[in-house]
């Protein structure tokens, strides 16, 4: 029986690092705040390139395997050699297979990532060819403790209905991580499926547009939440909160991650400066955090654990070569310190 199964995408990355794009900063525009920009018809010579296994549940389900949890993989790839190269790869790292879906005559998912070669931050452009048929069928899902439900494509509606039916049905813990997509396609299902998960995994972009749409749809509150408080992580925490999750993790890169549960809110600080690529830093995050979750240990000792894959994750390109094996979690993720926030009368 598996601990976990991850759902979601897989696929390749191919990483472009280059030191010429120009970083915008756009405050006025409270859902992208910072614009990486290059001249239009220009060329840029990149020196090096790097490819690496990527896709949401294929990094969180390496993360997690990493760390000793028995985890399967429930993704779609194409009958190509980039599919055979995927399902490959995760054999190597552990993660059982069983459940990848084929499909005839497609295309695996491919993923070309510009990377500031400063800062290490960067910017995606993705093709879903594979997993935008991605289905979910519930009696595959049932032997597991827990479900991730990561960014989905396709009918993605019709698969969290699914997979909210079938955690319900057989008492199964659900841990949620909408992409962008996903909340800008459907916010009302979105938090129709916040409201039934046991974790929910968000940075902070995803928790403002979640929470700015929540309010939108309340009418309860006497005034419109304003910038200064979707800017407020406590804030936005609080208002998630109060659909039911009893974890809520906000990360927002370097600046660290704040996670609340027991009635206590707690923040970490993010680890490692000058990173190399931050791409799966979140994942990276989030499979170290649900790691200690399903190990057992508190919402302090799991922030560690997600902080410490993180600022490993970013030392190297791709979302995979840094992730932590158990022996190196327990040895650099005990010195971390976690502060606890003052309560608030919502804790």
């Amino acid at each position: 029986m598996n601990q976990i199964i991850c759902v979601g995408s897989s696929g390749k990355d191919i990483f472009l690092p280059t030191d010429k794009g120009i970083i915008l900063d756009t405050p006025e525009d409270i859902t992208s705040q910072k614009k990486f920009a290059f001249e239009l018809g220009a060329k840029y010579q990149i020196d090096d390139r790097f490819e690496a296994l990527g896709g949401c549940a294929a990094n969180v389900s390496v993360g997690l395997a990493r760390l000793g949890i028995r985890v399967s993989c429930y993704t779609k790839i194409g009958d190509d050699m980039l599919g055979k190269w995927i399902g490959s790869e995760l054999e190597k790292e552990k993660v059982k297979t069983d459940l990848i879906q084929t499909e005839k005559d497609c295309r695996s998912d491919l993923s070309a990532i510009i990377v500031n070669a400063k800062s290490g931050e960067r910017t995606i452009f993705f093709n879903r060819d594979a997993n935008e048929k991605l289905e979910i069928f519930p009696e595959k899902l049932k032997d597991t403790d827990w479900i991730f439900a990561s960014a989905l494509n396709g009918e993605w509606e019709k698969n969290l209905d699914a997979i909210i039916g079938l955690v319900k049905k057989e008492n199964i813990k659900l841990a949620f991580n909408p992409g962008q997509r996903n909340i800008k396609d459907n916010p009302r299902k979105i938090i129709e499926t916040i409201k039934n998960c046991d974790l929910l995994l968000l940075n902070k972009d995803e928790a403002i547009e979640i929470t700015n749409n929540l309010q939108q749809t309340t009418n309860n509150l006497q005034q419109t939440t304003n910038n200064e408080q979707l800017n407020d992580e406590v804030f936005l925490i609080q208002e998630l909160n109060k659909l039911g999750p009893e974890i809520v993790v906000i990360t927002d890169g370097l600046r660290g991650a704040w996670a609340s549960g027991s009635k206590n809110l707690f923040y970490i600080q993010a680890i490692g400066d000058s990173p190399i690529d931050t791409t799966g830093a979140g994942d990276a995050f989030s499979s170290a955090f649900l790691a200690g979750c399903l190990k057992g240990k508190k919402i302090e000792e799991s922030l560690k654990w997600g902080a410490a894959n993180g600022g490993s994750a970013v030392k190297f390109y791709g979302a995979i070569e840094g992730l932590l094996n158990i022996e190196s979690m327990e040895k650099y993720a005990n010195d971390i310190e976690v502060k606890r926030i003052s309560s608030h009368e919502n804790y």
